[in-house]
């Protein structure tokens, strides 16, 4: 143990980062894997999932550990960076223990399981599950205000049962504060059991987040899983262009079903946006672009700039229209630049310095026709107007990167280690 610690819960090991001998971060620790064992014996840990700068999970075995703490680990410096596969008698403590329901050897009362303690047994490389830091009472929304307790491993019971109906409070909350990205790293790597059960104990606005940063099977999967009136209500926080993408993938039945039970403006903008081909400019802009009149002020624009669940492409710009100003009705009369609105004082209005120089994508553009132009005028997002000059949304250079990847980028890393590197 590292600083002479004798104990680490799991729940501080998530996500803490992984060192070499010279200080060269390795990656982040994703889970602890272990192997019950008959008798009552404590489980081995046998070694830590850790994931790696291209996001490939390995494994890296205890005994190639030196110290653990709950603000790094530390290993030897030689890493197997062979793609972890878990064995059928290997348990993954986070994913799988974290928030199962037990029982009190003693009492036989039933306690749902919050926290996993590991332990390095004495003058061994070994480690174990030592303690379990468990809440009494059964799931529900009073499940907060029960007792906690930690008790020994062997005074608790049940670990090794299926269980039907898992909770995930526990799990969410050891990873709340990773990127949706990171999240949706976490939930693909999940057995399709689990990865419903986070899903569920995720809300609304978190959730579509992270549906927006999954691979589409998985977002299939997922959505297939809800009752149908949350993931209608899924799918309206998300973005409208992610939404019309997966809805896209489902069959007409299931996509008109849940279109229905969607708000009519969140639906009627997803319905637009599958009216066009996938790979256009039309089916990869986003309709909810920050949208002005020319009677706006800078102090105006910079107050809508500053809105927390704006991407950074799409808060780089604003689009100025003649009223009505909301998509697709409004008349298009050009951008103003946020670097522009910087240079400004507060009370010009966004009219008077306006750009309409730039002649904007139509919604027909192919996605090759659409790379040269925002590599061409170095644009990270362009406007949408149709033929008679409304403004239909707004295309960011994410949506296009995301089209220009292999199918597969999320699941493979693709290109991030090298990036990491600098290479």
């Amino acid at each position: 143990m590292a600083s002479g610690a004798s104990r680490v819960f799991v729940s501080h090991l998530a996500g803490v980062p992984v060192f070499d001998p010279n200080g060269d971060q390795v990656g982040r620790v994703r889970d602890l894997v272990a192997m019950l064992r008959v008798g009552g014996r404590p489980p081995r840990v046998l070694g830590m999932v850790v994931e790696v700068l291209s996001r490939r999970r390995i494994f890296l075995p205890m005994t190639r550990i030196t110290g653990v703490a709950s603000g790094q680990v530390i290993t030897t410096g030689v890493v197997n960076m062979r793609r972890f596969e878990q064995r059928p008698t290997e348990r993954l403590v986070l994913g799988e223990l974290l928030d199962r329901r037990v029982q009190l050897v003693e009492s036989g009362e039933e306690v749902t399981v919050l926290d996993i303690a590991v332990q390095q047994l004495p003058a061994r490389r070994e480690w174990e599950i030592g303690k379990v830091f468990v809440r009494r009472g059964k799931g529900g929304a009073l499940r907060r205000r029960g007792e906690t307790l930690t008790v020994d491993w062997s005074a608790v019971t049940g670990f090794t049962l299926e269980e039907d109906s898992q909770g995930a409070e526990s799990l969410v909350a050891t990873f709340e504060r990773l990127r949706p990205a990171d999240l949706a790293n976490v939930m693909h790597h999940l057995t399709p059991k689990r990865r419903a059960e986070v899903a569920a104990a995720l809300d609304d606005d978190r959730l579509a987040d992270v549906l927006e940063e999954l691979p589409e099977d998985d977002q299939v999967e997922i959505l297939g899983k809800l009752e149908d009136d949350r993931a209608a209500d899924v799918l309206e926080a998300m973005d409208p262009d992610d939404a019309a993408d997966l809805l896209s993938e489902l069959p007409d039945e299931d996509k008109e079903r849940l279109l229905a039970l969607m708000r009519p403006g969140d639906a009627a903008d997803v319905r637009r946006l599958l009216a066009y081909e996938e790979r256009t400019a039309g089916g990869l802009m986003t309709t909810e672009p920050i949208v002005l009149r020319p009677d706006a002020t800078v102090a105006d624009a910079l107050a809508r700039v500053r809105r927390q669940d704006l991407s950074p492409a799409l808060a780089a710009q604003v689009y100025v229209c003649r009223a009505p100003d909301e998509t697709p009705t409004g008349k298009y009369l050009g951008t103003v630049h946020f670097q522009r609105l910087l240079r400004e004082p507060p009370f010009t209005l966004v009219g008077s310095i306006v750009e309409s120089d730039l002649p904007p994508l139509a919604p027909d553009t192919p996605l090759p026709q659409i790379t040269g132009y925002l590599a061409a005028y170095n644009m990270v997002a362009a406007p949408v107007v149709d033929e008679s000059g409304s403004l239909l949304g707004a295309l960011t250079v994410d949506d296009v990167l995301d089209h220009l990847l292999p199918d597969d980028w999320r699941e493979t890393g693709y290109g991030l280690a090298e990036a990491a590197s600098g290479r």
